[in-house]
């Protein structure tokens, strides 16, 4: 079965999915929608997003259909799998209508900002037939899914600690607080990219203390204790869009298990990407390992093997944990759960 995919919404994010689906077997980009009737004819010049190239003023559409109106491609027979790649402000409604179309959605990151949004999605996809999955892109770049693939192999015994890290400098838009508040905040729209990986990892914290930095009741800046019911595992993260405009992206993790440490630090620093610390293992008898995580080469790899992800769960009908609505929006209620520490002071259940 061939998964024919329709992608709404045609910025930064709709290009990288469009590029990213090309080497994705057993599909293909049957449709676009967008109201820019420049990207409609195929100059995609003006898209530049914060990594990768900039578009081209000659993008192939040839044997894709073309939609100015969006309700057009959701009426469209062929569409299997419809793409969602637009403002999060938009998430709610077109994978609504969506849903109730009958076609299985892919929606880009985050879920929403909204807690009562993001519910309201999953609820209409456990009452119809399709899939909901959610475009959380961190677990396929090679050196986050080689942690989590060991992790879960016990190759190295059990996780005992884990450290993560993702800041950023503030973007030029970043001052407009009617877009800042659109965006959910670094604590939403940067963050959530930790929470979800952490629950993926480690599931979902029972509760969070929190230190950080609010913005028009958004968080800015936030260093988070993750507390579950293992009294041996602990679980932290920094993160935040407040570093010096120099450092324009960084992450790191660190990782402690029963019979190794993992170490990965890199970053945007200047105009230059920086690894500090590739990817490193250090197991008990002392060796120091620098594994290949392997992933391809292409700046859209990690998207490409999200979309494999997606056209598989399509194609069996069951949705994987990394893709799951559920998990997004648990990862989106333990933003506000330390949004709620902060303001408090107190350590909060996540629920």
């Amino acid at each position: 079965m061939t998964v024919r995919i329709g992608i709404i919404g045609v910025g930064f994010m709709g290009m990288t999915h469009f590029e990213g689906a090309k080497a994705v077997s057993g599909a293909t980009v049957a449709a676009i929608a967008t109201r820019n009737q420049k990207k409609l004819a195929g100059d995609w010049s003006d898209i530049q997003g914060n990594f990768g190239p900039r578009g081209s003023k000659t993008t192939d559409l040839t044997g894709v259909k073309r939609y100015a109106d969006y309700h057009e491609l959701l009426a469209d027979p062929d569409i299997d799998l419809v793409d969602i790649c637009l403002p999060t402000e938009h998430h709610e409604h077109v994978a609504l209508e969506a849903l109730k179309a009958g076609k299985h959605v892919l929606l880009e990151k985050p879920i929403a900002i909204e807690l009562a949004a993001a519910e309201r999605m999953l609820e209409l996809a456990r009452n119809t037939s399709k899939l909901f999955m959610v475009a959380q892109v961190l677990p396929f770049f090679p050196e986050f899914r080689w942690v989590r693939e060991t992790v879960e192999s016990g190759k190295y015994g059990k996780l005992l600690g884990a450290a993560f890290r993702r800041v950023i400098a503030p973007p030029d838009w970043s001052n407009d607080m009617h877009d800042f508040r659109k965006l959910g905040g670094w604590g939403i729209d940067l963050h959530i990219h930790d929470n979800h990986y952490i629950g993926l990892l480690c599931g979902i914290p029972k509760k969070v203390f929190s230190r950080g930095l609010l913005k028009e009741g958004f968080v800015n800046h936030v260093s988070s204790q993750y507390i579950y019911d293992d009294p041996d595992l602990t679980v932290s993260c920094i993160s935040g869009g407040i570093a010096a405009p120099g450092l324009k992206f960084a992450q790191s993790f660190e990782l402690f298990l029963e019979q190794a440490t993992i170490q990965f630090d890199a970053g945007t620093y200047g105009n230059d990407w920086v690894v500090n610390r590739p990817l490193t293992l250090i197991d008990n008898t002392g060796e120091v390992l620098t594994p290949n995580p392997g992933g391809g080469s292409e700046w859209c790899a990690a998207f490409t093997a999200e979309l494999e992800v997606a056209v598989a769960a399509v194609q069996s009908g069951q949705t994987p944990r990394e893709l799951s609505g559920e998990l997004a929006c648990d990862a989106l209620r333990l933003c506000y759960a330390e949004a709620e520490s902060i303001r408090t002071g107190a350590i909060v259940d996540v629920n």
